[in-house]
């Protein structure tokens, strides 16, 4: 049996590929609604002017805008009906998630399986929707207070009728995204949030690399800077696939049971444990809470008044947070490693994974069931976190570098590496499923043919 699902697993061709009818149509309607949501990161909110917006573009250019406008495609920069993304979305479902492991309520629901599940997910619709009309409001006033030196308004009538147009049609785009999303997950292949921010990740790859090269062949950058970039972001890409699928599997033991032929058996399974049980999540809130405050000053721009206490403290944070600047980079790694341990504790949770395996009757072999179990995989656990710690600060710190020492206007950074090559892993594997369910079900169909026949 080990050997045919050997033989089955090393036959994944193209040529079976070609003969999974339904893999392919699941692949053509991602891409189709991939291609949905690039035309619509094109689409415009109504009454905007986009020679000002370019230029405010350029002005609040390496703030957090920056790292939102990345997610989106460019759909920020361009103040599409799309803006905000499916950020609002990934922001309350961690903070859902979040409270589900501190609130006793919310913890309950969890534990009510699908219809808690359901609960749960309508929850963080509810917290998306509230995020996207406080955050669209934020946005709508922030434009129209913005005026370029030419007394171009970024806003062609400013007032409450486009702000609160700018908020509905910023809400309607995110819940679109969701939708969409969701059709992906279920019409689709791979996980359809996940693949629009890579698709938005991904459709700016074009644009930086003619730059890139560009600056190489006018001479501005260094065909060494450029062969050493290439080399880093392949090194990078190596080390993320390893350690993503890299995972500490601690061996479960449960009592004998009597089998068909009335022999003991025991049964033995493994607890996989990631190095990596965070993710993306400690880049995206360590960057969030220092590129926060240059955002701000940003925003404000000339009405900042460098004279003024205020204005020379917001100065100062400017000068000492900005991108390879020591203070930044050692923050940077700190908000790194100590979100890292943070949400980890969050999402995992010792006591209740010892509990359940005391109530399936499995145990850690050499380790008492109960307190000891739970204290032991707190113990393996943070061990294991301090490893993707380093992993994270290392994929994150080093394109930071890169970018003071030499300059390059470098939008790819660790959390868009750690996105893209997570979502590609993760849509692979899910192919290789769907080619793998096919040539088992092309076996059983063969398996009663011959069956009848006879």
């Amino acid at each position: 049996m080990a050997s045919r699902a050997d033989n089955i697993a090393s036959n994944l061709s193209l040529a079976n590929f070609s003969k999974a009818t339904e893999l392919r149509q699941r692949i053509w309607f991602t891409i189709g609604a991939l291609i949905v949501f690039r035309f619509l990161s094109f689409v415009p909110l109504p009454g905007i002017n986009p020679l000002a917006l370019q230029q405010l573009a350029d002005q609040t250019s390496g703030g957090i805008l920056d790292m939102f406008n990345m997610f989106t495609g460019g759909s920020l920069e361009r103040m599409s009906l799309i803006a905000l993304g499916v950020m609002p979305y990934i922001t309350a479902s961690i903070v859902v998630q979040m409270g589900t492991a501190l609130h006793p309520s919310l913890a309950a629901m969890k534990k009510e399986g699908a219809s808690g599940r359901q609960k749960i997910n309508q929850y963080t619709r509810y917290g998306a929707v509230i995020l996207c009309m406080i955050q669209g409001w934020f946005l709508a006033a922030g434009l129209e207070s913005f005026s370029n030196s030419a007394g171009l308004q970024a806003v062609v009538d400013p007032g409450y009728m486009f702000r609160v147009g700018a908020v509905i049609s910023l809400v309607g785009g995110t819940m679109f995204l969701l939708w969409l999303g969701e059709q992906i997950t279920s019409r689709g292949i791979g996980n359809g949030v996940s693949l629009i921010i890579m698709a938005g990740i991904v459709a700016q790859f074009p644009t930086f690399t003619s730059n890139l090269f560009e600056g190489g062949r006018t001479g501005s950058i260094s065909p060494v800077i450029i062969i050493g970039f290439v080399a880093m972001v392949v090194v990078l890409i190596l080390l993320i696939s390893f350690m993503e699928r890299a995972q500490r599997r601690l061996l479960i033991q449960y009592p004998k049971r009597a089998t068909q032929r009335g022999m003991m058996q025991a049964d033995r399974s493994h607890l996989p444990l990631k190095i990596n049980t965070a993710g993306v999540i400690p880049p995206i809130f360590a960057s969030s809470l220092l590129l926060l405050p240059l955002t701000i000053s940003q925003f404000a721009g000339n009405s900042v008044n460098t004279e003024s206490t205020a204005g020379s403290v917001i100065v100062t944070l400017n000068q000492y947070l900005a991108h390879g600047q020591p203070l930044y980079m050692t923050l940077y790694a700190a908000g790194i490693i100590f979100f890292c341990f943070f949400y980890t504790a969050v999402v995992f949770n010792p006591e209740e994974t010892a509990e359940n395996l005391k109530r399936n009757g499995g145990f850690i072999p050499g380790i008492r069931p109960g307190k000891r179990t739970a204290d032991y995989l707190d113990y393996v656990l943070t061990r294991i976190t301090v490893i993707g710690a380093i992993y994270l600060t290392i994929v994150c710190v080093v394109p930071e570098y890169v970018i003071a020492q030499t300059g390059i206007p470098l939008f790819l950074g660790g959390t868009s590496l750690l996105i893209v090559v997570n979502v590609t892993v993760d849509t692979i594997s899910q192919i290789q499923s769907h080619l793998l369910a096919h040539q088992y079900g092309d076996l059983i169909k063969k398996a009663k043919l011959k069956g009848r026949m006879r």
